[in-house]
């Protein structure tokens, strides 16, 4: 949907916070606990655990690699030190990343969840176009401009509900682009001038079925989510956002707090999720180890498991 040319979020609240209700909110954070020193968030390993497919490889940030079926993809891969337009300014990597892009020996697909700088990474995506030139490129709505300047052509733009269907030696796999509540823009000029996604992936075969569920950036709304679940759920596989959550008053339609996270999970009835959009960069208030210890409060607070809703090291793979 479009608002003067520009997208908007169908379930955003568009009342601006006052200055009682900001300051308010800053004292509220202060009360907020802390995480403590030595809180490790269970991470049960798993042998062989890079072997067997389906899997899904953590790689920071929003990236990772998932593979089911014979088909390989990355979610919004950023191999940049920085994520930013200017290369010695903005948010810098506190993480090394875990793999060089020319070890991954195949990559079938890439999804581009919105166009921000710490989601779209122009040197990392020319390096895999370059690697990779086969690489089918998924992306929303008004992204695909932004390739087709970088000489890269193999895109398929979708708008949330639209399909992309591959099939190859048997097997099948269905991209369906799904709503988020986010918003886009790479410089002064073109806020919401792109659309936001999330994608659900479908792999098929002649026996049985598996469902991966990318959340994308996001705030949280009570329509969306539950209305993903009950038309495309349940998901074997959920990666949900936990990190970049505070100050709410500033953050909270756009990205989802670690409660809210768990509040999806649940929606969109996944067996397994993992937290991303963590640990990789530092974009706001909260300390980098404060997420995993407020999405265990969470989970012992709706009463799910953390071997249903994991926290993995960077670089760690598992299966589902």
């Amino acid at each position: 949907m479009t608002e003067k040319n520009r997208f908007r979020n169908p379930h955003f609240d568009k009342r601006k916070p006052s200055i009682k209700q900001i300051i308010h909110s800053l004292k509220m954070e202060k009360k907020l606990a802390i995480a403590p020193h030595n809180f490790q968030f269970p991470n049960p390993r798993q042998l062989n655990e890079s072997e067997t497919e389906p899997s899904a490889c953590w790689l920071g940030h929003s990236s990772f690699y998932l593979k089911c079926r014979g088909f390989h993809l990355i979610t919004d891969p950023v191999w940049s030190q920085r994520c930013s337009p200017i290369p010695c300014l903005g948010p810098k990597r506190r993480q090394p990343v875990p793999y060089a892009l020319n070890q991954f020996s195949k990559v079938h697909f890439v999804l581009i969840s919105h166009n921000h700088y710490d989601h779209l990474d122009k040197k990392t995506v020319l390096k895999l176009h370059t690697l990779h030139p086969q690489i089918h490129w998924i992306v929303p709505i008004g992204v695909a401009k932004w390739f087709k300047k970088h000489q890269i052509l193999n895109v398929s733009e979708l708008a949330w509900h639209e399909e992309f269907h591959c099939t190859q030696d048997g097997e099948s796999i269905t991209i369906t682009a799904v709503p988020t509540q986010h918003f886009s823009g790479r410089g002064l000029h073109d806020r919401n001038k792109s659309h936001w996604n999330g994608y659900v992936m479908t792999f098929k075969n002649l026996d049985h079925s598996k469902k991966a569920y990318f959340v994308g950036d996001t705030g949280y709304n009570p329509h969306d989510f539950k209305a993903i679940g009950e038309k495309y759920g349940p998901m074997d596989l959920s990666l949900i956002p936990i990190g970049a959550y505070r100050p709410r008053f500033f953050m909270r339609e756009v990205h989802v707090n670690p409660e809210e996270a768990v509040m999806i999970h649940q929606e969109v009835k996944s067996k397994l999720s993992i937290g991303m959009h963590w640990k990789t960069f530092k974009l706001t208030s909260e300390k980098m180890d404060q997420p995993p210890y407020d999405l265990y409060q969470s989970l012992e607070k709706h009463s799910v498991s953390t071997c249903h809703f994991r926290v993995l090291e960077i670089g760690q793979t598992i299966q589902w």
